[in-house]
């Protein structure tokens, strides 16, 4: 069978893998001049299971709005400026602010990012594809005991959904990472250790596991931009793009942030908005004094990886449409944050400054599988976990092309459950 992957970050990238695994022909359609060179260029580098908590959350409207007149705030947003596509999103995010929601769609993101992760080891064994992996865990921080309680308290759902997390003291915290002595004594209350997640470089894997499709039979066709969509009946028909059309037996749309506008041509309705999310790579001098794992500071709410001689550092979502413009305001607190809390690893001259629009469904859980399209499938929606569950996605989309029933359970998981 002939499949179009249409979108080349780490989702289509390895949905392409996985699909010439199966022995189909696959053919990757992208605007980019090479892979992982939007959303997967500069992500936090983490392979985290234990970020599957959901944005909407009982607590954060009213967090939304203390933010919404703060330019450097960890989450920013602007309701009053004209955007049908961001109320729309945010009226099913709100609808998704319950306890009980909360609990579904984390079991939900939880289910795929544990099966990814094992996708993902198994890839590793096969292939001994490297990319700065960091296999010992990541390292959740706190600074304000409040925080710490409700840092357990998800940790203890989680633990009941299946990803177990070891409490710490401040001193247990610098046991697992050295680099955080100095904050220890004065300003961590805890930690959380998830033993079993990892780090690495997301476009560097990608870039690998291109080669490895490509070795497998997959074409990648680059610097081409889809223009339509174009169906009869229940079946996409070609696929127009900037340097022509192309036909296929089957489509997997896996183009982030972009899905929407592609959907559309098609009578889909797709609930993804772009969340911008900001990082900084800043090369180590002092190596002894930079993070040897990943942590995650959940009072700043942002993360700190390890690739080789890099540290980078990522976080903040600013809602703002698919404007991809950088805005130093917003790269400020990266680095100011990474100088407090590491402030020896780098002289911290070039940082290195990205942003890109993370596809964020409004109860943070993907969009996977078929839709009343006959011959498409989908693959998006990540929000900020698309390289922790890219591998398992991958899987899901190459077991249903073959026929075959996933692995996991896939309740919840498809467009069905917004009603299309």
């Amino acid at each position: 069978m002939h499949v179009v992957v249409l979108g080349a970050g780490v989702v289509g990238t390895t949905t392409a893998l996985a699909l010439a695994e199966g022995g189909h022909q696959v053919t990757v359609i992208d605007r980019q001049p090479g892979p992982a060179l939007e959303t997967s260029f500069a992500n936090g580098a983490q392979i985290s299971a234990c970020h599957a908590k959901p944005w909407a959350a009982p607590d954060v409207p009213f967090q939304a709005l203390k933010w919404m007149f703060q330019p450097d705030a960890p989450l920013l947003f602007r309701p009053m400026r004209w955007d049908p596509p961001l109320w729309a999103w945010g009226l099913r995010f709100l609808r998704n602010c319950t306890p009980e929601r909360v609990r579904t769609n984390m079991g939900r993101a939880l289910r795929v990012s544990l099966y990814s992760r094992d996708v993902l080891r198994a890839l590793r064994q096969r292939t001994n594809i490297q990319y700065n992996q960091v296999l010992s865990g990541i390292l959740h921080i706190y600074r304000t005991r409040d925080e710490f309680a409700a840092g357990r308290a998800n940790a203890a759902n989680l633990e009941l959904l299946g990803l177990p997390q070891e409490i710490l003291s401040p001193a247990d915290c610098v046991r697992y990472e050295p680099a955080l002595e100095h904050a220890a004594k004065t300003d961590l209350v805890g930690g959380l250790m998830s033993p079993a997640d990892e780090s690495g470089d997301a476009r560097l894997f990608t870039e690998e596991v291109m080669k490895l499709a490509q070795a497998k039979g997959a074409v990648f066709r680059w610097n081409e931009t889809v223009v339509k969509l174009e169906a009869s009946g229940r079946k996409v028909t070609r696929v127009i793009t900037s340097a022509g059309d192309i036909t296929a037996d089957a489509f997997v749309l896996a183009a982030g942030s972009y899905s929407p506008m592609l959907a559309r041509d098609l009578g889909l309705v797709l609930p993804i908005y772009p969340a911008k999310g900001y990082s900084i790579s800043t090369e180590i001098t002092v190596p002894h004094a930079a993070p040897t794992i990943s942590v995650t500071d959940e009072t700043r709410y942002m993360v700190f990886s390890r690739l080789g001689n890099v540290m980078r550092v990522a976080g903040t979502a600013e809602l703002a449409g698919w404007n991809t413009k950088l805005d130093p305001v917003r790269v400020a607190p990266l680095v100011a944050n990474a100088k407090a809390l590491f402030p020896t690893a780098s002289a911290y001259t070039d940082v290195n400054p990205w942003c890109g629009l993370r596809p964020t469904t409004p109860d943070s859980v993907p969009i996977l599988g078929r839709t009343r399209i006959e011959n498409l499938m989908l693959n998006t929606g990540h929000g900020t976990l698309g390289w922790t569950m890219a591998a398992g996605s991958a899987h899901i989309i190459a077991d249903l092309m073959a026929g075959r029933t996933p692995e996991i359970d896939m309740n919840g998981l498809g467009l069905d459950r917004f009603g299309a």
